[in-house]
């Protein structure tokens, strides 16, 4: 027989996603199949892919991520880095790149996740010209990720993809 104490006890509502753990997915160690356009917002159709090393960890007690990106062929000693932070009140996370060749921190881009894809955007000068910048995230199981970057020149209302990274889990 069941207790009036038990059935009274009330079932902790789930917590609400505030987007905080986003991310966490990245963590660990992957292979990255690059594809990138040669020239960017210069009508180029040509691509370059190459294979590269990438892993992701905490920071700031879960609030933030970095990310060390190494190409294995492509610029070999080329370091690339990705800074993720998130704001609570926002709910909302900034995405910086940083690398040894530019050694500053790119301006970032922000955004939110609906479901497994995050949608990040961002204002940026290239060649000198203002763009906006968008990553598109997406997750795709515990094994598989895709990024994509793009350019506008225009303030969105045309978009040019110059680099796809597909992401595999290494386990090695």
């Amino acid at each position: 027989m069941e207790s009036t104490t038990s059935r009274l006890t009330p079932t902790p509502a789930p917590a609400a996603h505030d987007g905080s753990h986003d991310f966490d997915f990245l963590f660990g160690d992957w292979r990255v199949t690059n594809h990138r356009l040669l020239r960017r917002l210069a009508g180029c159709t040509d691509w370059e892919t190459f294979t590269a090393r990438q892993k992701a960890w905490p920071i700031l007690g879960g609030l933030g991520n970095l990310d060390e990106f190494r190409p294995e062929s492509w610029k070999p000693d080329f370091i690339g880095m990705t800074l993720r932070l998130f704001n609570p009140a926002a709910q909302r996370w900034s995405i910086y790149w940083m690398d040894n060749q530019g050694a500053s921190l790119e301006p970032p881009v922000t955004g939110q996740w609906q479901g497994d894809t995050g949608i990040f955007t961002g204002a940026d000068v290239f060649a000198g010209q203002p763009i906006t910048v968008r990553f598109t995230w997406q997750r795709l199981g515990p094994e598989a990720a895709r990024w994509e970057q793009e350019f506008s020149p225009d303030q969105g209302r045309t978009w040019e993809k110059n680099w796809i990274m597909e992401f595999t889990r290494d386990r090695r």
